[in-house]
């Protein structure tokens, strides 16, 4: 019996990994978060599994619901919104499994991250404009290491990601001004890849009215960064050395052996002369 941890994707049903469909396929114990997977990723699961919505539930209720599937020696599918090692909370319940013997696995998933940037069009790492991105959240109901809070984060100057904090997005803008200036392009997307998915993009200069006039107040990722608008504030970013002709690598030398003419076989390889 196997625990499955299951990324699910941001909400588009498409957007799940064939390991996962299959796994939803194949287990007679689906526990998902209702609040954040649509059920629609439960279509393909079979017509006698059982199936609940753990959004109403507690740690330990989960965990004893995965108990009772381990002494049937049934497989359990536990699904998580996104990628479940990122804001997924399966750190407690690994810890739960380990002190009960019962074995599990992670299968990643797509990121609402990532999906956002595919919505934007964008590109989160750019040469000459910064190679690194920063997923974080705001700072409420979980407190964060103080050297992590947005204003250390922010002198980086990278690309961030910042999860759970649009209700509070005119303390974020605050906070990181100093270090990426008002003209920072922002773009804040709502619900990636939901049927009603929607999204805003702007500075930081004036972000703030924008969110508050599209109304988001939850379920929306904030995106900060130059790579966001390579034109802003005249940012520009380089071509990458991957597919630079000046630039060889093993898979690309800068003197390409010359291609073997081919030769046309006249007779199968394999026949022999009478």
């Amino acid at each position: 019996m196997t625990v499955y941890f299951i990324g699910a994707g941001p909400g588009d049903p498409d957007l799940i990994t064939v390991k996962a469909r299959r796994l939803i396929e194949q287990c007679p114990v689906i526990l998902y978060a209702g609040s954040l997977v649509p059920v629609e990723i439960l279509d393909s699961a079979a017509k006698d599994a059982v199936i609940e919505d753990t959004a109403s539930l507690n740690l330990n209720e989960i965990i004893k619901r995965i108990e009772v599937a381990h002494n049937h020696n049934q497989d359990v599918a536990r699904l998580h919104s996104g990628d479940p090692s990122i804001y997924g909370a399966i750190g407690e319940q690994m810890r739960k499994l380990d002190e009960l013997d019962i074995s599990y696995q992670v299968i990643p998933g797509v990121t609402a991250a990532s999906a956002s940037a595919a919505l934007l069009k964008r590109e989160f790492t750019l040469s000459g404009v910064t190679q690194t991105v920063i997923y974080t959240r705001y700072s409420s109901k979980t407190p964060m290491p103080e050297k992590e809070n947005l204003d250390a984060l922010a002198r980086h100057g990278a690309t961030m990601a910042i999860h759970l904090g649009v209700s509070h997005i005119h303390k974020i803008v605050q906070q990181l001004k100093p270090h990426y200036r008002a003209d920072c392009p922002v773009a804040v997307c709502y619900r990636t890849s939901w049927p009603d998915q929607d999204y805003v993009t702007g500075t930081l200069a004036d972000i703030v009215a924008k969110v508050r006039a599209k109304k988001f107040t939850r379920t929306a990722l904030i995106l900060v960064g130059h790579t966001l608008d390579p034109t802003a504030g005249n940012e520009s970013f380089n071509d990458s050395f991957l597919y630079d002709a000046d630039k060889a690598h093993i898979y690309r030398p800068k003197v390409k052996p010359e291609i073997p003419r081919q030769v046309r076989r006249t007779q199968a390889p394999n026949s022999r002369k009478a």
